[in-house]
């Protein structure tokens, strides 16, 4: 049975609950789009949940940003990505993308239900890692200038983290 996770923002008027097979946070976003919409301390951390199974109070303070990503050729094109974040404390709350429907990301950030935590970690991104932030990089860990090989699920499986 996946693991169910309770989250909420800053100011509490949104809280979520949402089930996920892949709890643990061990993906840091280096991105400047993660960077900049959470306030983390030079990237982000998201994990996984099943997209059907979110269930929200406080929707309606609920707002959206969808970021402009410029590509290696100079053009822009909007992302895909749905960011919600409230609108009352302004806190990043998950990514939602119509690419994959049955996916939602949670920032782990706003998780209030304890995860486990990650042995080894995937640093992400890193091609747009600011010179002030220092990567913690541990043995086991692995870096990726942008995407990593695994995706969240053959990460955990991988791992036997998955959780059923």
């Amino acid at each position: 049975m996946p693991m169910k996770l309770q989250g909420s923002c800053r100011c509490g008027t949104v809280r979520f609950t949402l089930d996920s097979h892949t709890p643990v946070p061990y993906q840091l976003c280096y991105c400047s789009i993660c960077r900049k919409t959470t306030g983390g301390g030079g990237f982000a951390i998201n994990i996984m949940g099943v997209a059907e199974s979110l269930e929200v109070i406080g929707e309606d303070a609920i707002a959206v940003y969808r970021a402009e990503i410029e590509q290696d050729d100079g053009s822009v094109e909007i992302s895909s990505g749905e960011r919600s974040f409230c609108s009352t404390c302004g806190s990043a709350l998950w990514l939602y993308d119509e690419n994959w429907p049955d996916l939602i990301h949670p920032l782990a950030a706003v998780i209030d239900t304890p995860l486990p935590k990650a042995l080894e970690k995937v640093h992400l991104m890193l091609d747009f890692k600011p010179e002030w932030v220092d990567a913690s990089i541990g043995p086991k860990d692995q870096t990726f200038a942008r995407y990593p090989e695994q995706s969240i699920e053959e990460w955990h499986r991988s791992r036997g983290l998955w959780i059923d």
